[in-house]
Protein backbone atom coordinates (compact mmCIF):
# COMPACT_ATOMS: atom_id res chain seq x y z
CA UNK A 1 0.00 0.00 0.00
CA UNK A 2 2.89 2.66 0.97
CA UNK A 3 4.64 1.69 -2.29
CA UNK A 4 1.41 1.98 -4.55
CA UNK A 5 0.54 5.50 -2.39
CA UNK A 6 4.20 6.54 -3.21
CA UNK A 7 4.10 6.06 -6.97
CA UNK A 8 0.44 7.80 -7.22
CA UNK A 9 2.24 11.07 -5.27
CA UNK A 10 5.16 10.96 -7.82
CA UNK A 11 3.14 10.58 -10.71
CA UNK A 12 0.90 13.23 -9.52
CA UNK A 13 3.41 15.59 -8.45
CA UNK A 14 6.00 14.74 -11.85
CA UNK A 15 4.21 13.53 -14.57
CA UNK A 16 7.11 15.02 -17.21
CA UNK A 17 10.30 14.04 -15.07
CA UNK A 18 11.75 12.10 -12.66
CA UNK A 19 12.08 8.55 -11.86
CA UNK A 20 9.04 6.81 -10.87
CA UNK A 21 9.02 4.59 -7.53
CA UNK A 22 7.78 1.97 -8.85
CA UNK A 23 8.63 -2.37 -9.25
CA UNK A 24 10.32 -2.69 -12.37
CA UNK A 25 13.77 -1.16 -12.40
CA UNK A 26 15.59 -2.20 -15.32
CA UNK A 27 19.49 -2.28 -14.58
CA UNK A 28 20.55 -1.88 -18.07
CA UNK A 29 18.91 0.05 -21.52
CA UNK A 30 15.76 -0.83 -22.58
CA UNK A 31 15.78 -1.60 -26.75
CA UNK A 32 13.43 -0.27 -28.78
CA UNK A 33 13.55 -1.87 -32.17
CA UNK A 34 12.26 0.23 -35.00
CA UNK A 35 11.69 -2.81 -38.01
CA UNK A 36 11.97 0.38 -40.84
CA UNK A 37 14.30 2.54 -41.78
CA UNK A 38 14.87 6.12 -39.52
CA UNK A 39 13.35 9.52 -40.49
CA UNK A 40 9.58 7.28 -41.33
CA UNK A 41 6.58 7.28 -39.10
CA UNK A 42 7.42 4.71 -36.90
CA UNK A 43 10.92 5.86 -36.46
CA UNK A 44 9.97 9.71 -35.73
CA UNK A 45 7.31 8.95 -32.77
CA UNK A 46 9.09 5.82 -30.96
CA UNK A 47 11.98 9.05 -30.36
CA UNK A 48 9.65 11.08 -28.71
CA UNK A 49 8.28 7.91 -27.02
CA UNK A 50 11.20 6.62 -25.71
CA UNK A 51 12.56 10.31 -24.34
CA UNK A 52 9.05 9.99 -22.38
CA UNK A 53 9.83 6.23 -21.20
CA UNK A 54 13.17 7.30 -20.10
CA UNK A 55 12.54 9.91 -17.36
CA UNK A 56 9.20 8.17 -16.24
CA UNK A 57 11.09 4.40 -15.99
CA UNK A 58 14.43 6.09 -14.87
CA UNK A 59 16.17 3.67 -17.22
CA UNK A 60 17.55 4.60 -20.61
CA UNK A 61 15.42 3.43 -23.60
CA UNK A 62 17.31 3.04 -26.87
CA UNK A 63 15.82 3.20 -30.53
CA UNK A 64 17.40 0.93 -33.01
CA UNK A 65 16.52 0.49 -36.34
CA UNK A 66 16.32 -2.74 -38.12
CA UNK A 67 14.25 -2.55 -41.70
CA UNK A 68 13.76 -5.48 -43.68
CA UNK A 69 10.99 -7.64 -45.31
CA UNK A 70 7.78 -5.27 -44.61
CA UNK A 71 8.75 -4.64 -40.95
CA UNK A 72 8.63 -8.55 -40.04
CA UNK A 73 12.61 -8.72 -39.67
CA UNK A 74 13.04 -6.38 -36.76
CA UNK A 75 10.19 -7.47 -35.16
CA UNK A 76 10.64 -10.83 -35.34
CA UNK A 77 13.95 -10.54 -33.50
CA UNK A 78 11.98 -9.07 -30.69
CA UNK A 79 10.19 -12.11 -30.48
CA UNK A 80 13.04 -14.35 -30.55
CA UNK A 81 14.59 -12.69 -28.19
CA UNK A 82 14.27 -13.15 -23.79
CA UNK A 83 10.81 -12.29 -23.25
CA UNK A 84 12.11 -10.61 -20.39
CA UNK A 85 10.66 -6.87 -21.02
CA UNK A 86 14.03 -5.33 -22.43
CA UNK A 87 13.30 -5.53 -26.04
CA UNK A 88 10.07 -3.74 -27.53
CA UNK A 89 9.28 -3.26 -30.90
CA UNK A 90 7.46 -0.96 -32.72
CA UNK A 91 5.65 -0.08 -35.23
CA UNK A 92 1.75 -0.33 -36.83
CA UNK A 93 -0.59 -2.99 -34.83
CA UNK A 94 -2.14 -3.20 -38.26
CA UNK A 95 1.18 -4.33 -39.61
CA UNK A 96 1.57 -6.90 -36.75
CA UNK A 97 -1.30 -8.28 -36.97
CA UNK A 98 -1.03 -9.09 -40.51
CA UNK A 99 2.38 -10.24 -40.15
CA UNK A 100 0.87 -14.47 -39.70
CA UNK A 101 -1.65 -13.82 -42.77
CA UNK A 102 1.54 -12.98 -45.08
CA UNK A 103 3.29 -15.65 -43.44
CA UNK A 104 6.06 -13.53 -42.28
CA UNK A 105 5.79 -14.05 -38.37
CA UNK A 106 3.71 -16.77 -36.87
CA UNK A 107 2.47 -14.73 -33.74
CA UNK A 108 -1.19 -13.55 -33.81
CA UNK A 109 -1.43 -10.45 -32.61
CA UNK A 110 -2.91 -11.26 -29.03
CA UNK A 111 0.11 -12.96 -28.05
CA UNK A 112 1.01 -9.38 -27.63
CA UNK A 113 0.92 -6.56 -25.22
CA UNK A 114 0.31 -3.52 -27.24
CA UNK A 115 0.39 0.14 -25.87
CA UNK A 116 -0.59 2.26 -28.47
CA UNK A 117 -0.06 6.26 -28.82
CA UNK A 118 -0.82 7.67 -31.82
CA UNK A 119 -3.01 7.18 -35.16
CA UNK A 120 -1.36 8.46 -38.60
CA UNK A 121 -3.88 9.50 -41.29
CA UNK A 122 -2.64 8.09 -44.90
CA UNK A 123 -2.39 11.27 -47.48
CA UNK A 124 -2.57 10.33 -51.42
CA UNK A 125 -0.22 12.99 -52.52
CA UNK A 126 1.96 13.50 -55.79
CA UNK A 127 4.96 15.88 -56.65
CA UNK A 128 4.57 19.63 -56.76
CA UNK A 129 4.81 20.23 -60.18
CA UNK A 130 2.65 16.73 -61.10
CA UNK A 131 -0.41 17.39 -63.45
CA UNK A 132 -2.78 15.92 -61.17
CA UNK A 133 -4.51 19.33 -59.28
CA UNK A 134 -7.23 17.02 -57.04
CA UNK A 135 -8.20 13.59 -56.60
CA UNK A 136 -10.40 13.49 -59.14
CA UNK A 137 -8.11 13.85 -61.56
CA UNK A 138 -5.78 11.34 -60.26
CA UNK A 139 -7.98 8.57 -59.96
CA UNK A 140 -9.20 9.58 -63.66
CA UNK A 141 -5.52 8.54 -65.10
CA UNK A 142 -5.36 5.83 -62.60
CA UNK A 143 -8.61 4.71 -64.21
CA UNK A 144 -7.31 4.76 -67.97
CA UNK A 145 -5.39 2.36 -70.18
CA UNK A 146 -1.78 2.76 -70.65
CA UNK A 147 1.15 3.09 -68.89
CA UNK A 148 0.48 2.53 -65.11
CA UNK A 149 0.24 5.21 -62.69
CA UNK A 150 4.31 4.52 -60.13
CA UNK A 151 3.26 4.86 -56.66
CA UNK A 152 5.62 4.48 -53.34
CA UNK A 153 5.10 2.49 -50.39
CA UNK A 154 7.10 1.05 -47.69
CA UNK A 155 6.16 -2.05 -48.22
CA UNK A 156 3.08 -4.71 -48.79
CA UNK A 157 1.90 -4.24 -45.67
CA UNK A 158 2.58 -0.65 -44.71
CA UNK A 159 -0.01 2.16 -44.49
CA UNK A 160 1.00 3.29 -48.28
CA UNK A 161 0.20 0.20 -49.49
CA UNK A 162 -2.85 -0.77 -47.17
CA UNK A 163 -4.11 2.47 -48.82
CA UNK A 164 -3.38 1.97 -52.37
CA UNK A 165 -5.31 -1.64 -52.22
CA UNK A 166 -8.45 0.15 -50.57
CA UNK A 167 -8.75 2.57 -53.22
CA UNK A 168 -8.19 -0.08 -55.29
CA UNK A 169 -10.99 -2.05 -54.15
CA UNK A 170 -13.27 0.68 -54.40
CA UNK A 171 -12.39 2.33 -57.60
CA UNK A 172 -13.06 -1.59 -58.84
CA UNK A 173 -9.26 -1.43 -59.94
CA UNK A 174 -6.84 0.92 -60.90
CA UNK A 175 -3.93 0.76 -63.49
CA UNK A 176 -0.72 1.34 -60.96
CA UNK A 177 2.59 -0.05 -60.36
CA UNK A 178 4.07 -0.40 -56.48
CA UNK A 179 7.19 0.47 -55.60
CA UNK A 180 8.63 -0.46 -52.42
CA UNK A 181 10.98 0.96 -50.16
CA UNK A 182 12.47 0.21 -46.78
CA UNK A 183 10.71 2.65 -45.21
CA UNK A 184 8.03 5.35 -45.71
CA UNK A 185 10.64 8.06 -45.80
CA UNK A 186 12.61 6.96 -48.67
CA UNK A 187 8.97 5.99 -50.04
CA UNK A 188 7.63 9.71 -49.60
CA UNK A 189 11.57 10.80 -51.30
CA UNK A 190 11.12 8.82 -54.64
CA UNK A 191 7.60 10.81 -54.73
CA UNK A 192 9.00 14.28 -54.02
CA UNK A 193 11.98 13.38 -56.95
CA UNK A 194 9.74 12.73 -59.56
CA UNK A 195 10.54 8.25 -59.31
CA UNK A 196 7.38 7.62 -58.39
CA UNK A 197 3.79 9.48 -59.23
CA UNK A 198 2.05 9.38 -56.37
CA UNK A 199 2.33 8.22 -52.55
CA UNK A 200 -0.21 6.92 -49.84
CA UNK A 201 2.28 7.13 -47.06
CA UNK A 202 1.08 8.82 -43.50
CA UNK A 203 0.87 12.29 -42.85
CA UNK A 204 3.28 11.94 -40.74
CA UNK A 205 5.86 10.79 -43.20
CA UNK A 206 5.08 13.89 -45.92
CA UNK A 207 3.86 17.02 -43.65
CA UNK A 208 7.54 18.42 -43.90
CA UNK A 209 7.49 17.93 -47.81
CA UNK A 210 3.95 19.41 -47.94
CA UNK A 211 5.11 22.50 -46.02
CA UNK A 212 7.94 23.07 -48.34
CA UNK A 213 5.92 23.01 -51.02
CA UNK A 214 7.36 19.68 -52.52
CA UNK A 215 4.30 17.62 -52.48
CA UNK A 216 0.61 18.27 -53.50
CA UNK A 217 -1.95 16.39 -51.01
CA UNK A 218 -4.65 15.77 -52.90
CA UNK A 219 -6.37 13.42 -50.67
CA UNK A 220 -6.87 12.45 -46.75
CA UNK A 221 -7.80 8.57 -46.40
CA UNK A 222 -10.28 9.12 -44.34
CA UNK A 223 -14.19 10.03 -44.25
CA UNK A 224 -13.49 13.66 -42.64
CA UNK A 225 -11.06 16.44 -43.99
CA UNK A 226 -7.72 16.30 -42.42
CA UNK A 227 -6.14 20.09 -41.08
CA UNK A 228 -2.54 20.30 -41.72
CA UNK A 229 -0.77 22.76 -39.06
CA UNK A 230 0.39 25.95 -41.44
CA UNK A 231 -0.95 24.28 -44.56
CA UNK A 232 -4.76 24.21 -44.24
CA UNK A 233 -7.66 21.25 -45.17
CA UNK A 234 -7.30 18.53 -46.91
CA UNK A 235 -10.61 16.85 -48.53
CA UNK A 236 -11.31 13.30 -47.19
CA UNK A 237 -10.97 10.30 -50.08
CA UNK A 238 -14.63 9.65 -49.56
CA UNK A 239 -15.65 12.79 -51.44
CA UNK A 240 -14.70 10.41 -54.59
CA UNK A 241 -14.81 7.16 -53.35
CA UNK A 242 -17.77 6.91 -50.65
CA UNK A 243 -17.27 3.34 -49.72
CA UNK A 244 -13.85 3.08 -49.45
CA UNK A 245 -12.69 1.26 -46.28
CA UNK A 246 -11.61 3.44 -43.64
CA UNK A 247 -10.35 3.29 -39.93
CA UNK A 248 -8.04 4.52 -37.39
CA UNK A 249 -4.29 2.99 -38.19
CA UNK A 250 -2.77 3.05 -34.75
CA UNK A 251 0.82 3.01 -33.56
CA UNK A 252 2.39 1.72 -30.73
CA UNK A 253 5.26 -0.37 -28.65
CA UNK A 254 4.91 -3.86 -28.70
CA UNK A 255 5.71 -6.38 -26.12
CA UNK A 256 5.75 -10.11 -26.03
CA UNK A 257 2.68 -10.42 -23.67
CA UNK A 258 4.36 -13.33 -21.28
CA UNK A 259 6.78 -10.73 -20.56
CA UNK A 260 7.69 -10.47 -16.36
CA UNK A 261 3.87 -8.99 -14.58
CA UNK A 262 5.98 -6.36 -13.19
CA UNK A 263 7.11 -4.90 -16.49
CA UNK A 264 3.48 -4.99 -18.17
CA UNK A 265 2.78 -3.33 -14.61
CA UNK A 266 4.86 -0.78 -14.86
CA UNK A 267 4.01 0.06 -18.38
CA UNK A 268 0.41 -0.15 -17.79
CA UNK A 269 0.65 2.63 -14.97
CA UNK A 270 2.59 5.01 -18.09
CA UNK A 271 0.09 4.59 -20.59
CA UNK A 272 -2.62 5.24 -17.82
CA UNK A 273 -1.19 8.08 -15.78
CA UNK A 274 2.21 9.37 -17.65
CA UNK A 275 1.89 9.29 -21.16
CA UNK A 276 -2.16 11.20 -21.42
CA UNK A 277 -0.08 14.54 -20.02
CA UNK A 278 3.04 14.09 -22.16
CA UNK A 279 3.09 18.19 -23.50
CA UNK A 280 5.88 16.25 -26.06
CA UNK A 281 3.27 13.63 -27.33
CA UNK A 282 0.57 16.38 -27.67
CA UNK A 283 2.78 18.50 -29.57
CA UNK A 284 4.16 16.28 -31.85
CA UNK A 285 0.70 15.09 -32.37
CA UNK A 286 0.14 18.64 -33.69
CA UNK A 287 2.89 19.41 -35.53
CA UNK A 288 2.65 16.00 -37.60
CA UNK A 289 -1.20 15.72 -38.07
CA UNK A 290 -1.40 12.62 -35.92
CA UNK A 291 -4.11 11.47 -33.34
CA UNK A 292 -2.83 11.29 -30.17
CA UNK A 293 -5.06 8.60 -28.47
CA UNK A 294 -2.83 6.48 -25.62
CA UNK A 295 -4.14 2.92 -24.87
CA UNK A 296 -3.10 -0.54 -23.62
CA UNK A 297 -3.99 -3.93 -22.87
CA UNK A 298 -7.85 -4.65 -23.93
CA UNK A 299 -8.46 -1.19 -25.09
CA UNK A 300 -5.53 -1.36 -27.22
CA UNK A 301 -6.75 -4.74 -29.00
CA UNK A 302 -10.43 -3.18 -30.03
CA UNK A 303 -8.56 -0.28 -31.43
CA UNK A 304 -6.66 -1.94 -33.94
CA UNK A 305 -8.71 -4.01 -35.09
CA UNK A 306 -10.75 -2.29 -37.52
CA UNK A 307 -7.84 -1.32 -39.13
CA UNK A 308 -6.05 -4.68 -38.90
CA UNK A 309 -9.43 -5.99 -40.17
CA UNK A 310 -8.93 -4.17 -43.64
CA UNK A 311 -5.25 -4.87 -43.89
CA UNK A 312 -5.47 -8.69 -43.33
CA UNK A 313 -8.83 -9.21 -45.47
CA UNK A 314 -7.05 -7.02 -47.94
CA UNK A 315 -3.85 -9.30 -47.92
CA UNK A 316 -5.81 -12.53 -48.09
CA UNK A 317 -8.68 -11.88 -50.87
CA UNK A 318 -5.93 -10.56 -53.14
CA UNK A 319 -3.64 -13.55 -52.67
CA UNK A 320 -0.76 -11.98 -51.35
CA UNK A 321 -1.51 -13.13 -47.78
CA UNK A 322 -2.00 -16.87 -47.85
CA UNK A 323 -3.42 -17.61 -44.95
CA UNK A 324 -7.01 -17.05 -43.35
CA UNK A 325 -6.98 -13.98 -40.83
CA UNK A 326 -9.46 -15.84 -39.12
CA UNK A 327 -7.40 -18.47 -37.85
CA UNK A 328 -5.45 -16.08 -35.83
CA UNK A 329 -8.43 -14.26 -34.47
CA UNK A 330 -9.44 -11.65 -36.93
CA UNK A 331 -13.24 -11.39 -38.36
CA UNK A 332 -14.00 -10.61 -41.50
CA UNK A 333 -15.57 -6.74 -40.62
CA UNK A 334 -19.31 -6.83 -41.19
Amino acid sequence: MQKTLAIGAILAGTLAGGAMAQEWQPTEPVTIVVPWSAGGSTDSVTRVVAEVLTEAVGQTFVVVNQPGASGSVGTRSVWEAPHDGMMFAAGAAADLGAYPVMDMLDVPLSDWQLYLHVANPSLVSVPADSPYEDFGQLLEALQASGDPITASSAGLTSAGAISLDAIDTAAGGINYQQITYEGGAPAVTSTVAGETQMTAQTAVEQVDMIRAGRLRPLAVVASSPLELQDFGSVPPITDWLPEIAVAPNYFGLFLPADAPAEVIATMDRVWAEVLPGSERMRTYAAERAALFDPSSGEAAQEAAMPFLQINAYQQFDSGAGPNDPAEFGIPRAE
